[in-house]
């Protein structure tokens, strides 16, 4: 919020948040409360009345985050007044984030509608309810891009620094993702401890022309690949995985009840293949996707690590074999992988 307070060198019309020079979002994206349909209409009449005593001869661009493939609200109002709505998803499998090539195609858009010379150009953000996280990535993510932000940042950063290349987005980066490690666990049920299974979704990399997302692994729910582990043992928690993935994943952990029915989501996390490093990704608390009200669950030193292989070790194959265990529940701790304690020690984050 101080970023935008330092942005602010105009009053903008009301019903608008200026983010920076002709990028205002709607403030109604920041509130909990829902307007009625007729009132909503409202708004956004009294708002383009605004926009058009204080930009005369501007054009406007809207970029909307919405919640599935109906069409929109606010670009059944706004086609009244020639406004183009561009609508992108409110999420990627859950995780509040874009794909990698429709967060590309949302900064050129965006460039390119500013830059373009003539009228004075606007460029507008809107989301649904719900749709605020994606909304406020992709505007960092803009900021970044036009060089009028700099901060720490550092996905964005290798992201925007990438896009030099002479080819962008690049060939998809196929992996073999190995395991997932967990280091600390979160209070389930009163207790710290948890019984793990994971879920990778993704492109198949064996039908690289479908851009279409698909479950790649899920972990067997059965007491031979399911196991419980107490914070007692305090020693890091292994999840095999084996599977090949390949651009956009999004990764979800897990808690299965004791009746290997019932599920509880822990944590999700969203990567690119292309930006993995030194076959690993190091993530804090800070770094995954976790319910509103559940990061307390958490301990502060929290830490995740996702191991990846060379991808020919897996061959053509999709989904491998899931993790190995007794076929007995056990309580107790991971056994038998590479510690990495000391990269941990030298991580603060990415």
């Amino acid at each position: 919020m101080a970023l935008f307070r330092r942005l602010f060198y105009k009053n903008p019309p009301d019903g608008l948040m200026e983010i920076s020079g002709r990028v205002y979002v709607f403030d109604s994206c920041l509130s909990t409360d829902v307007m009625e349909k007729d009132n909503y209409k409202k708004y956004m009449d009294g708002i383009v009345a605004q926009l058009q005593d204080h930009f005369p001869d501007a054009s406007y661009m809207v970029f909307n985050f919405r919640e599935g493939e109906m069409r929109s609200q606010i670009s059944d109002i706004l086609s009244e007044y020639d406004m183009t709505v561009m609508d992108y998803p409110r999420q990627y499998e859950g995780c509040p984030l874009l794909p990698l090539e429709m967060t590309d195609h949302f900064l050129r858009s965006s460039e390119s509608w500013l830059s373009l010379e003539g009228p004075q150009n606007v460029l507008l953000m809107h989301c649904e309810r719900g749709g605020w996280p994606v909304l406020a990535f992709t505007l960092a993510a803009l900021l970044l891009y036009r060089k009028q932000y700099t901060g720490e940042q550092k996905t964005l950063e290798m992201y925007i620094s990438r896009r030099n290349l002479d080819s962008w987005p690049p060939a998809d980066t196929s992996l073999a993702l190995d395991s997932l490690i967990l280091r600390g666990l979160p209070v389930i049920n009163g207790e710290r401890s948890c019984r793990p299974i994971v879920r990778v979704h993704g492109q198949d990399p064996s039908t690289a022309a479908s851009r279409s997302s698909q479950v790649l692994f899920s972990t067997p729910k059965t007491k031979k690949h399911v196991r419980h582990y107490k914070q007692a043992e305090n020693t890091p928690v292994k999840v095999d995985i084996h599977c090949r993935v390949q651009g956009d994943v999004v990764l979800e952990c897990i808690h299965l009840d004791e009746d290997m029915v019932r599920e509880e989501m822990m944590f999700r996390l969203m990567f690119n293949t292309l930006f993995v490093r030194s076959n690993a990704l190091l993530l804090s608390r800070e770094d995954i996707d976790i319910l509103w009200d559940a990061k307390e669950q958490f301990p502060e030193d929290f830490k995740v690590e996702v191991l990846f292989l060379d991808p020919d070790i897996l061959g053509s194959t999709t989904g491998i074999e899931a993790a190995s265990g007794d076929e007995d529940e056990t309580e107790g701790g991971a056994e038998e992988f590479f510690e990495r304690e000391e990269v941990f020690s030298n991580a603060d984050g990415h």
